[in-house]
This record gives structure tokens, sequence and C-alpha cells, in this order.
């Protein structure tokens, strides 16, 4: 009878790190996270499910025999093992700042930063990178963060940026320098100093609308006036975008006055990772069906085909993801069609790269008689 239990629990703990493995593998080709189709935060639940998986595992193993747990000269209890998905392939240790790149794949900023300086493949799949831009990976890093607070690991920070979480009063300051500057050196630095904040603490993003009343009004304000510096402007949708993620703030957001005019329009002008944060900003803020009145127009449509068409590899899928959300109701779908998104979805899937994505997102469409019509005209329809 010990010995079935022995293997039972083996058994559970093999079934809980492949499907761990799975979902670390999902996350750590994302980059930023999905909102669900039920209207929930994609990325709040993978990192939910990614810890629930994580300290579910560490019951699993507490339950071994004795004799299956490695012994140790030391009286103290030997360190947990770092999830090799948690490490940089270039560095060997666990990420601090995770990016992820254009073939999908994440690794340590710094080190892939360096690499990308030498080299134009992917130093894990080895493919030619079609862009060498990197996005954070906020989902890793959060799950990472949690999985360290868990395990009592201790994580270091960047050695070139130890930065430290601000109390309400200096996030207020920063605010405050954004919406009315000294000079555009000082607002371009303030804006930063917010995506920072934003992206490194969960608590200043999940309490910034609370704390905060007026503060995306504050954020977002040197674009409602004209600014078009592309540093400011990326700094500022991105702060955006890591604000967006935490479902509390979601609805407020999305009613601040100028808001979604401005992320349209900031998905077709600015940097690509403007562009990106722009669409994923959007996202997330579908979390709650209401807002498709206000972010599913015509004019809208049409910047996300653009940008499906023209976008880096992962761009062009988070705009794709936000067209699909929207058309889960077809009265949508009349509007991205006459955007000609049908267009660019053929273009992309002829292109081969991530085709099943953007081929889920024209079955939508082509359930309307129009997008039928549109995808036998196309060029690219064989």
């Amino acid at each position: 009878m010990e010995e079935s239990t022995t293997e039972s629990t083996a058994a559970n703990a093999d079934t809980l790190k492949v499907e761990l493995k799975k979902l670390l593998t999902e996350i750590l080709s994302n980059g930023g996270g999905e909102t669900e189709s039920d209207g929930s935060s994609g990325v709040l639940k993978a990192i939910d499910e990614a810890i629930r998986l994580l300290n579910r595992l560490r019951e699993v193993e507490s339950k071994k025999p004795e004799s299956d747990i490695p012994s140790s000269s030391s009286s103290e209890s030997p360190k947990v093992e770092v999830p090799k998905e948690f490490k940089c392939i270039l560095s060997n240790a666990i990420m601090i700042d995770p990016v992820t790149i254009a073939s999908g794949n994440t690794f340590e900023k710094r080190y892939i930063t360096e690499y990308l300086k030498h080299e134009d493949k992917c130093p894990k799949s080895e493919e030619v990178l079609s862009h060498s831009l990197c996005t954070p990976n906020h989902l890793l890093d959060e799950v990472i963060t949690k999985w360290c607070l868990a395990n009592g690991h201790d994580r270091p920070k960047p050695a070139d940026e130890v930065v430290t979480e601000l109390s309400n009063d200096g996030i207020e300051s920063l605010l405050q320098r954004i919406s009315s500057p000294s000079s555009d050196e000082d607002q371009i630095q303030a804006a930063k100093e917010i995506r920072c904040q934003t992206h490194k603490f969960p608590n200043v993003r999940n309490r910034f609308v609370a704390l905060h009343p007026g503060g995306i009004t504050d954020l977002i304000r040197p674009l409602s006036e004209g600014s078009t510096i592309p540093e400011l402007e990326e700094n500022i949708i991105t702060a955006l975008f890591n604000i967006s993620i935490v479902m509390e703030n979601v609805e407020a957001i999305a009613q601040t006055d100028k808001v979604i005019s401005l992320l349209r329009t900031s998905l077709t002008c600015g940097t690509m990772e403007t562009q990106r944060n722009s669409a994923l900003t959007l996202l997330s803020l579908l979390a709650i069906a209401s807002n498709k009145v206000i972010i599913g127009d015509i004019s809208t449509f049409t910047a996300l085909g653009e940008l499906i068409g023209r976008g880096d590899p992962v761009t062009s899928l988070v705009a794709g993801a936000v067209v699909y959300h929207l058309c889960q109701e077809s009265e949508y779908r009349e509007a991205a069609i006459s955007a000609r998104v049908v267009n660019a979805l053929m273009r992309k899937i002829k292109a081969e790269r991530y085709a099943a994505q953007f081929l889920s997102v024209l079955v939508l469409l082509t359930t309307h008689e129009r997008g039928v019509k549109e995808m036998k005209e196309s060029r690219e329809f064989m």
C-alpha cells in the first residue's frame, strides 16, 4: 500500500509539472497576456493559475518519502530549485527583467540586448528575427515575483537600475510633472518613472485609480494637448497599459475623457512599442463587455487593420486579438469588414506566421455575408 501511495504521489507531481511547463511556455511566448472571451483578465488568471500549480507541486513534493528527497549535509532545508522556465538561457540565472523578442522567446534584457547588437537570430530557436525590438514580459515578471515571495527566494534587481517604490505623494509629484512640466526633458523623465513604477510595483498599479483621482487624465494630458514626442508618447501609453491590466482600473480608464481616441491614434503613430501597447491596452479594456460600445467603431477597426498589415509579428497578433474579441459579437463585424480587416488578415495568413491565430479571426468575419465576398475578391484568396 505504501508503494502504491508513493507511485501515486510521484504521478501527481509529474502531472503538475507537465501542466506547469505548458502554462509557463504559453506565458514565455506571450509577452503581455490576453483577455479571455468571458471578459475576465487573462493576465491575472494566468498568474494565479501558475502560482496555484507551483504551490500544489510543493505540497505534493513534500508528501514524498524521505528517501526520495535529496539528503543534505547541512541541517538547513535545501534551497528550492528555480524552475528552468524562469531562467535566461544566456545567463543561466533567474530573470530579473524578462523581455520577449520577435521569435516569441523570452530572455534577460541585459543579455539579449547585448546579444542582438551582434546577431540577427534568436539564440533559442535560431530563426532570423524580423526586428530587434524587446518587449517587457509583464506577465512572466509577475509570476516570477510571486514565486520568489512564496518560496523565500531573493530575486536581485538589475545592477544598473535599483528602483524604490514611491509613496502616494511621490506618484502625485510625477503626475504633476507630466501634466505641468518645467521642460520637455523633465516631462519625459517623469513619464518614464511612472512607467517604471507601474511596471515594477503591483501596489502602485493596483491602487493607481483609487488613490489618484484624476490621475489618468493627468497622465494622458500631454497627448490630449497634442504632444508628438515619440519617447514621451511611448512612456505614457506603456504606463497606461501597465495600469490597465488590473481589473479594478479598467472601467475608470475607459470612461476617462479622450483615452479611447488617444489609444486609437497611437495605433497608427509613434514607435512600434507605442502601437503594440496601445493595442494591448484596448485588449485589457475589453475585459468589460460594455466597453465595446466606445471602442468598436470603424475608425478603430481601420487602425487595427493597418496595424495587422504592417506591424511586426507580435504587434500584428495583438491587433488581431483586439479584432477577435470585438467581433465575438456579430454587430461589430460589419465595421471590421468595412475597414478592410479581411484583406489584412488574408495577407498575414498567406505569410504563414501565426496563420492559425489570424485564421480564427477571419472565420468570425466570414460568418458575415460581406466577409465571404471580401475574402473571395481579395488578391490573396486562392
